[in-house]
């Protein structure tokens, strides 16, 4: 079943998929506005989680495929049992209205980035090491509610002096394990349909056109512009998240 969408619908869908690419590739928040873009192309803040989780399961096989070698699995552990009470949260939240949610998934965001702000200008500060509950947490909830833990998993991972492929990779593997246990918690609300799978099938090629202009960016950025870009975007973000 083809979904019945307009043109633009499939040019912002299809713009969707390749920036989830490039995101998932090289540069980590520039898929910042596909949580919007995707509910304008749906009609349906709540439904749009179930067109775009699929799409970005996808996209975490290209990064695991390309950056595999890459991975700091180590750094995750700490946070793991937090993220998973930020799922069961968030399972919970989705029988709330997802205009309700977004706004507190943006504050969370925005108060984490001005603390790892304030940490970067201001290195004599002393605000303690980042701590994996509220990173777990947040990210857990948002992730569910909205797909929209990215920001959150870009300050936490920077928190870690990783290398640009480290933080690529293990983000990664994150994601792509926290998205697939989000499949059974859609399907319980009924979020997917066979017309958006058959969307997700049919902007595969626009996925791998992101992937590889997303790894191809990454080798030809500084680590120090890399990091800027990310605390740029992930900000941007955090603040489409309140309209």
């Amino acid at each position: 079943m083809i979904p019945d969408l307009a043109w633009w619908q499939w040019a912002i869908g299809t713009l969707c998929a390749v920036l989830i690419g490039v995101a998932k590739t090289g540069l980590p928040g520039v898929a910042g506005p596909v949580v919007p873009l995707m509910v304008l192309t749906v009609g349906d803040a709540r439904l749009s989680a179930g067109w775009l989780l699929p799409i970005l399961c996808i996209a975490d096989v290209f990064a695991i495929a390309y950056w595999r070698k890459h991975a700091a699995a180590g750094r995750l552990f700490a946070l793991t049992p937090w993220v998973l009470v930020g799922v069961a949260l968030g399972a919970v939240a989705l029988n709330l209205h997802e205009r309700t949610l977004r706004p507190i998934i943006g504050v969370i965001v925005l108060v984490m980035l001005l603390l790892y702000v304030r940490r970067k200008l201001r290195p004599d500060t002393p605000m303690g090491s980042a701590h994996p509950l509220p990173y777990g947490v947040s990210a857990g909830f948002a992730t569910t509610v909205a797909n929209a833990a990215g920001p959150v998993m870009n300050l936490y991972l920077l928190s870690k002096n990783l290398s640009k492929e480290e933080f690529i990779a293990t983000g990664a593997w994150f994601f792509f394990i926290i998205n697939l246990s989000k499949v059974p918690i859609y399907l319980y609300h009924g979020l997917f349909s066979r017309a958006s799978l058959t969307f997700n099938i049919m902007v595969i090629p626009a996925i791998a056109l992101g992937a590889v202009s997303g790894r191809w960016l990454l080798s030809h950025i500084s680590p120090k512009l890399f990091e800027w870009l990310v605390i740029a975007l992930t900000g941007v973000s955090a603040v489409m998240l309140f309209r």
